[in-house]
């Protein structure tokens, strides 16, 4: 096997990564030590590789410090509007090599490492990922805010400080295990904590009537400790924040209370509302209704929208504090990362009633300016649905304003459509039947002057369906905004060796500007860019391979096609489909070992959430087959199968540059959007995939026959529904399919527990809502395509030329351009802020062209 080369010698040749100065590297290496000497205090005879890589982290961020401060200040002299974007989940992997592409310090650390007798790799292995976020939606978060500040908006990330993020998925005898992620054990050498900004956030209690208004009192003080993270954008001086709130007790916590008097189980209590922050949800695309995590969508809302209004009022110097509202819209621009975040809504409507002491119809006009809402899903398990007798518990003065505002929706519907009572039913923000309940994504649409879907087919599914009594009424307020990756992670940083390849065919300037990407299409012919582009695939599978070997014991044939399939662990995402496809292939070539077969290495990789039984049967399937494939002679090097354990950001980053076909396999009509689609499309993967979310949007930029679209639409999907999808007529009609259910059935993969997969099975053939055996024959048909372009790797490699080609639409730089203009009322600009070194009279300078445009 041919060593690659290492992701150090790629990067040496790669210019878009930064000059290599040997001023630049003397100062690095100077502020390698300094570090090394005084912050960590060791030397050389004692580090280890982690003291080596936080003196690296602590090197790049000194670079990162001046521009941060110098970008905040030039917010402040030119007070532009700006944007808050609100997420419970921000998955951002690790920080080190990201920051030091968007500083163009690339090569002159690589440089400054290799004269220090350091390997580059092994440190940036020592970083804990930032595991804030469960999947798409929290790593969609992470993108926005690169995008935000490549862009230079003045926008601002604000979420929880997670003291254990995701959980580490362990594999055991073929079961998930999971272990707490402690990712702050040794320290976050990228965030600084900021008490002095430390803020009050109140719980439970009760309204007292007054003359002067209602009064929300004898409530529980909880404090919010901000801890700051910059966000450097992509070469242009911009360092925006990210801003996490932590939880903190009071010191006079239970201490007040006179009934307290043990003042050691006082102070031992403080932890009660220490754990507000303590844990991630695991869940993805469901909703859990528990106490905490109520406190945990107030607590970062609460704490959020005091830090907006304070700077809000802060004007520049010698400028008086503001005190009118009027502005605030044109000032401030909120979005809301789905509904988690919601309770802004009735927050910032008590803050300008009972604090600001503004009219109710004056409030409710600036609040509705202020905010969006994003749908993520249209899963009905997913969507937020909060009790009543919760609210009334813990946030009793919101529950009274969120009555208040559903009463004044009702009156303008019950006006509009007289006696009729289910259309008021139906739009309600309270659903009655059963226990009470507060439907948070109404509370959401009505409170926003905005609200968008995340891919075009979703977007249509929303307004014509799940929410189609809304978009009547406010057509206008109903918008798509197709989701986006960052070319700066998902490219430059993942996959060195196409990046640049593709700048020295097109010049360096995508890296900005995605859409150049169809450039590429002059030269799909190109003799010399097919060699090169197969080559670098080649290298990155290697590279893969070894690390599988080195990391999980397995071998693997690197000649293969890799079949990868990484993302969370759902039905809806139909990781059985899959398997059911392993399994036929591997009846295939039992019944028949001499006939000619591609090989194939499948990876399937992600994590179940803990308390999903079924998600946790179907990873338990995957490995069951992995072990009979794996350990059969008859398949030799064939077919293997990996469970790829602990998917996470920074293992996303080593598969995907590796991959040659991306499973995208939902039933049409569940996956929002999908964002893994995008990335391994710009990675050199080609996709078998359904009409469902982003992939319909790939299919029309690509040209659907340059992807391997399967099964049914969303429209058959629903012709299926009224008719009454039968898994038995599938299972009698297909002779393969019957075999392959017959095998998980018997116990041919469990043969110690042959009841194994009951549960499973009974699911596929009884109440199976996402209809895996309808798309099955299709699928394999589908994937015998596959297998026969990938036998001419000329043609595979002219399709993966002109998928490429096609990515340009997928960057978030162009989502995140259309919700600035088309949602937040912001320009995105390409000025740079002038950098640290020079005066500050360059800054102003600066700042007066910002206005002029």
């Amino acid at each position: 096997m041919a060593t690659p080369l290492t992701d150090q010698e790629k990067r040496k040749q790669i210019s878009i990564r930064g000059i290599v100065g040997v001023e630049n590297v003397a100062e690095l290496k100077k502020g390698f030590n300094r570090h090394l000497h005084f912050t960590l205090v060791k030397d050389r005879n004692i580090a280890t590789p982690r003291d080596y890589y936080f003196a690296l982290a602590h090197t790049v961020r000194d670079h990162l410090v001046g521009r941060w401060i110098r970008t905040q200040q030039f917010y402040y002299e030119t007070d532009p509007k700006r944007v808050y974007y609100l997420s419970l989940e921000f998955y951002m992997g690790r920080t080190l090599q990201n920051t030091m592409i968007n500083l163009g310090l690339q090569n002159a650390c690589d440089e400054a490492i290799y004269q220090l007798g350091l390997d580059m790799e092994e440190l940036e292995e020592m970083e804990e990922d930032a595991g804030l976020g469960n999947g798409g939606l929290g790593r969609l978060a992470a993108c926005f805010l690169d995008s935000m500040a490549t862009l230079g908006l003045a926008a601002y990330g604000y979420g929880i400080r997670y003291e254990y993020g995701i959980f580490n998925q362990k594999i055991r005898d073929g079961w998930q295990v999971e272990e707490a992620d402690d990712w702050l054990r040794h320290g976050n050498p990228w965030e600084k904590a900021r008490p002095e900004y430390m803020l009050p956030v109140h719980f439970y209690g009760r309204v007292e009537e007054t003359r002067d208004g209602s009064k929300w009192v004898d409530t529980q003080v909880v404090l919010a400790m901000p801890y700051d993270t910059p966000i450097p954008g992509y070469m242009n001086n911009t360092v925006n924040t990210m801003r996490l709130w932590s939880a903190r007790a009071p010191n006079d916590f239970n201490l007040r209370d006179f009934n307290v008097g043990d003042y050691i189980e006082a102070v031992l209590d403080r932890n009660l509302a220490e754990n507000i922050t303590r844990v991630l949800y695991p869940n993805d695309n469901f909703f859990e209704g528990k106490e905490l995590r109520l406190k945990q969508e107030y607590f970062v809302v609460a704490a959020t929208l005091q830090d907006i209004i304070r700077r809000f009022k802060t004007t520049k110097r010698g400028d008086a504090i503001r005190t009118s509202f009027e502005s605030f819209p044109e000032k401030v621009a909120v979005q809301l990362n789905d509904t988690h975040p919601a309770m802004a809504i009735p927050e910032l409507m008590r803050i300008f009633v009972d604090i600001e002491k503004l009219d109710w119809d004056t409030a409710w006009d600036l609040t509705r300016r202020t905010f969006a809402y994003t749908n993520h899903t249209v899963l009905p398990e997913a969507l937020e649905r909060w009790p009543v007798e919760l609210l009334e518990k813990l946030l009793p003065r919101h529950l009274q304003i969120i009555y208040h505002i559903n009463q004044v929706h009702l009156d303008k519907i019950a006006a509009l459509f007289p006696k009729n009572m289910e259309k008021l039913r139906k739009m309600s923000l309270i659903e009655e039947d059963g226990c009470k309940r507060v439907n948070m994504a109404h509370l959401c649409i009505v409170g926003s002057h905005a609200v968008n879907g995340v891919a075009e087919i979703h977007s249509n599914i929303i307004k014509t369906d799940v929410f189609r009594d809304f978009s009547d009424l406010e057509p206008e307020k109903f918008q798509n905004k197709t989701n986006g990756i960052t070319p700066r992670r998902w490219l430059l940083l993942c996959n060195p060796g196409l990046a640049e390849l593709i700048a020295e065919v097109i010049g360096e300037d995508y890296v900005k500007d995605l859409s150049q990407l169809k450039k590429l299409n002059d030269f799909v012919d190109d003799a010399a860019l097919i060699r090169d582009v197969s080559r670098v695939k080649q290298d990155n599978k290697v590279k893969f391979a070894q690390y599988l070997e080195r990391e999980y014991r397995v071998k693997i044939n690197p000649s293969s096609m890799f079949d990868v399939h990484v993302k969370r662990i759902h039905e809806y995402k139909r990781q059985v489909l899959n398997c059911l496809h392993i399994i036929t292939m591997y009846n295939r070539i039992r019944m028949n070992p001499t006939a000619p077969f591609v090989p194939r290495t499948v990876i399937i990789g992600g994590k179940a959430a803990p308390g999903y039984h079924m998600a946790k049967m179907i990873i338990r399937l995957i490995t069951s087959v992995a072990d009979v494939v794996n350990n059969d002679p008859v398949v030799g090097n064939k077919l293997k199968v990996i469970f790829l354990e602990n998917y996470r950001v920074s293992l996303a980053e080593k598969v995907i540059p590796a991959t040659d076909l991306s499973e995208q396999i939902s039933t049409a009509g569940t996956e929002a959007s999908g964002t893994g689609n995008m990335k391994f499309m710009l990675n050199g993967a080609l996709t078998i995939g359904t009409m469902d979310g982003a992939n319909v949007e790939m299919a029309e930029e690509a040209g659907e026959e340059n992807l391997f679209i399967f099964g049914m639409r969303v429209a058959d999907v629903a012709k299926l529904d009224k008719s009454g999808y039968d898994a038995m007529l599938y299972y009698k009609r297909i002779p393969e399919l019957k075999h392959v259910m017959d095998q998980i059935t018997s116990g041919f993969f469990s043969p110690k527990n042959p009841d194994l997969f009951k549960e499973l099975t009974d699911m596929l053939f009884k109440f199976d809502r996402f209809k895996v055996f309808a798309d099955f024959e299709d699928y394999i048909k589908c994937q015998e395509k596959v297998s026969k372009l990938y036998q001419n790797p000329k043609e595979w490699t002219k399709m993966v030329i002109r998928n490429i080609a096609a990515t340009g639409k997928f960057s978030s730089d162009r989502t995140i351009t259309q919700y600035a203009t088309e949602v937040w009322g912001v320009k995105p600009t390409d000025l740079k802020i002038p950098p640290p070194n020079e005066p500050r009279e360059a800054m102003e300078e600066t700042a007066r062209a910002l206005k002029k445009k």
